[in-house]
């Protein structure tokens, strides 16, 4: 009894307030509020109040660079486009140590648990020159010191002048993924290749950041095609290409991609900012169409990834703040957008699947809102984070309105 947990008046998506009894890190019970569990037997059982907060399926993030996050006050980078911003961070991460990446990676990362993730699948920047596990080990030192509150992957991210054997001590280092930008090769392809076959080589997964460019880019085809049949994760990253090409030849992209498994992860905030700087009239969004490719069988998911640093000025590290944008910038739904972001992202991540129903892990958010839609727009503070079973974070707020409140008489025709 020592580790179960009874989470109180909590309410689910539909509208229903329940109880939901946590045994050995997964959902044991879920009873209607109140009276399913009597509180005789709950003696010995930790009981946590949610009040009335809607209780979710804690969010994942599918794409992060925790190495780079929070470091726009420190670069002042120029205002531009991708490879602007590649020029500034190539730059920067010349002239720092583990050390500083560390301080800020560990502050990205309780930001997003704090505000309700418990996963994250994070980008770690091979340098060209030095030591190539420079950011793989910093965030190996992150990942151990949250290993009880928080699953992260370190993906090892190659740009195309990164040698191979860089990518070999990065793994080493204790990156489980191979990640890279073909797109941004003169040898695309080749490219795709290598990083492929050094994934096949040492029989792990590959994420990679995939035709993020409006008009330049062919790679996904060639990454689904390739890897049909794989069993280890593959994730296309960004895919920005994918929603300005012609219907028919997208459609069959898509089609690629879904027969595949190829997983889709949209970055909405990022790609908004890096993307359509040269379309100063009809400036395209520039965020892949997971709507489609959702519709058509596909796995898609949804990401913050850059935080506050040459890539995006901006980001709150909150899985609430990409929903919204998928709705208003991504033609979404509400709930297909918390889908992205949530149990999209962790079956991506492959990570268990989880949420408020009997025998999925507990790892839950409760956040004050009346409905999903009203939790979305309006990503209130008041949260508590539930990782496997324990409360982890919790945020409150406290409002008040300094001035007297006159009767309200209604209007005369």
């Amino acid at each position: 009894m020592m580790n179960d947990v009874l989470l109180r008046g909590g309410r689910l998506v539909d509208g229903a307030v329940v109880d939901v009894l946590v045994r050995d890190e997964r959902v044991a019970a879920v009873t209607p509020g109140g009276d399913g569990v009597p509180r005789a037997a709950t003696d010995g059982v930790e009981v946590v109040d949610l009040g009335g907060h809607l209780l979710l399926t804690a969010p994942a993030e599918p794409h992060a660079h925790l190495d780079k996050a929070f470091s726009w006050d420190a670069i002042r980078p120029p205002m531009g486009d991708l490879r602007t911003a590649i020029a500034a961070w190539r730059d920067y991460i010349a002239r720092i140590d583990g050390r500083e990446i560390q301080t800020r990676a560990r502050r990205a990362a309780l930001a997003a648990l704090a505000n309700g993730t418990t996963a994250i699948r994070t980008h770690a920047d091979i340098p060209v020159d030095g030591d190539p596990t420079l950011t793989v080990s910093a965030l190996v030192a992150i990942r151990e010191e949250l290993l009880d509150v928080m699953d992260i992957q370190i993906v090892a991210l190659a740009g195309p002048d990164v040698a191979s054997w860089r990518v070999e001590a990065a793994l080493d280092a204790g990156a489980t993924l191979v990640g890279g930008a073909p797109h941004l090769s003169e040898d695309e392809l080749g490219d795709l290749a290598r990083l492929l076959a050094i994934a096949e080589r040492r029989g792990v997964g590959v994420d990679l950041h995939i035709d993020e460019d409006l008009r330049e880019g062919r790679t996904l085809r060639e990454f689904a095609v390739r890897t049909r049949g794989w069993d280890a994760p593959r994730t296309a990253g960004h895919c920005v290409r994918l929603s300005t090409l012609d219907a028919e030849e997208r459609d069959d992209v898509i089609r690629e991609v879904v027969e595949s498994g190829v997983g889709i992860v949209a970055n909405p905030l990022t790609n908004l900012w890096l993307q359509g700087w040269d379309d100063p009239v009809a400036t395209p969004r520039g965020i892949a169409p997971i709507a489609r490719v959702r519709a058509a069988g596909g796995v898609v998911a949804a990401g913050a990834d850059n935080v506050r640093d040459p890539f995006n000025p901006l980001g709150r590290s909150d899985a609430m703040e990409t929903a919204m944008l998928l709705v208003a910038a991504g033609h979404l739904d509400v709930s297909a957008a918390w889908h992205a972001v949530s149990d999209g992202a962790r079956r991506v991540m492959s990570l268990p699947d989880a949420g408020p129903s009997v025998g999925l892990r507990a790892d839950l958010l409760a956040i004050r809102g009346e409905t999903l839609a009203d939790a979305v727009a309006a990503a209130p503070a008041d949260r508590m984070v539930f990782s496997r079973g324990r409360l982890v974070a919790r945020s409150r707020t406290a409002q008040e309105f300094l001035f007297d409140a006159r009767d309200v008489r209604p209007v005369t025709p």
